[in-house]
């Protein structure tokens, strides 16, 4: 069987085991909620969080979400050549050795909230073949969107494959709880088109300053994305073709890593625009997907705020982080544990005797 057939195969394969979230245990998941030692819906937010748990998982209460493990997809995106950031590409690679080395944010952050870290090399354009982290290469960057499609239709299904395979991979292992990361130079002008494709906002509303650019600059990376969505016209009902078009890779990897979470009824935390503009793909794959994914935090991008809204899911953090690395969703991990645990483990008014 050629690897083409066997990656459409997988593809298919994971879509026809999502699940809608089970009905049953969010309704059972409520009724609890009423019934706990509290006034109705004191918890706010942290109250809707358990009752989608307990629908993610199929049972009431949840399990708290553990261990858990946050992956940094990490990949390079030709739109460099076009000077939309003022980074090196180069410092994409070594980023990926620090992560390795234990000396990033996310690291730190992970190591605090008790979380393991997995690095994935998805498309970097410098060898990091020296590195101790997940080597699942699929092309050394992406071609420039602004000139051609980023992708060719096999490298798409290969990276989405790459993110279904180590979703499977970590569930087997025994973890619950699965975290979105990112590492690229230039991945937030492929992100604005993603979003832009499938929320219908135009390139200005979605396009942000990423690494922290100047006017000029932000200006012209608009120009970039505006053009693209031009020169490409995909639409929004086309994910592969978006993906084919915009990239990047680690944008198909994290899309694969979602489904493959949902296919295992186990939750997802989402970083920032990155994972956004990702998750808006893997809806499109299949609607049932996003019933699985929580949203760590609102990024200081403006794009995720518009993917947010589109995928109907409310930020645990807003602290105009704009790192990425998956820092957001490793300062919500706790959220998520907290809000299972009340359900779980609070009294009842019965069980405390207090009468409602």
């Amino acid at each position: 069987m050629s690897r083409r057939r066997r990656v459409e195969d997988l593809v298919e394969e994971y879509l026809e085991r999502i699940r809608p979230a089970d009905p049953a245990a969010m309704r059972a998941a409520e009724e609890r909620q009423a019934a706990l030692t509290k006034p109705a819906g004191s918890l706010g937010v942290l109250e809707e969080l358990s009752v989608r748990m307990a629908g993610m998982t199929g049972t009431c209460p949840p399990a708290v979400p553990a261990p858990a493990v946050v992956t940094v997809f990490a990949a390079d995106h030709g739109v460099h050549a076009q000077n939309v950031s003022p980074w090196p590409q180069e410092v994409t690679a070594a980023m990926l050795a620090n992560f390795a080395a234990g000396g990033a944010a996310v690291n730190a952050f992970a190591k605090n909230n008790g979380v393991d870290v997995r690095v994935v090399d998805v498309g970097v354009a410098t060898p990091v073949d020296q590195l101790g982290i997940v080597h699942a290469n699929v092309r050394p960057g992406t071609r420039d969107l602004s000139q051609t499609e980023a992708l060719t239709e096999d490298e798409v299904r290969a990276a989405v494959a790459v993110g279904f395979e180590l979703a499977e991979s970590l569930v087997r292992d025994g973890y619950r709880g699965l975290l979105t990361g990112d590492m690229g130079i230039a991945n937030t002008t492929a992100s604005a088109a993603l979003i832009a494709t499938f929320t219908g906002a135009t390139a200005a509303v979605v396009t942000g300053r990423g690494t922290g650019i100047d006017d000029a600059t932000l200006a012209h990376k608009t120009a970039i994305v505006e053009a693209a969505l031009v020169r490409h016209a995909v639409p929004a009902t086309e994910p592969l073709k978006a993906l084919q078009a915009y990239g990047g890779l680690e944008h198909a990897a994290l899309a694969g890593y979602i489904l493959g979470a949902a296919a295992n009824q186990v939750p997802v935390i989402l970083d920032g625009v990155i994972a956004g503009a990702a998750a808006l793909v893997a809806q499109a794959l299949h609607p049932a997907a996003v019933d699985y994914c929580v949203a760590g935090h609102r990024s200081a991008e403006p794009g995720h705020a518009v993917a947010l809204k589109t995928l109907g899911l409310q930020p645990l953090v807003d602290l105009d982080l704009r790192l990425g690395e998956g820092t957001g969703a490793v300062l919500a991990y706790p959220i998520l544990s907290c809000a299972v645990r009340a359900l779980a483990e609070m009294a009842t008014f019965e069980d405390a005797g207090i009468s409602s």
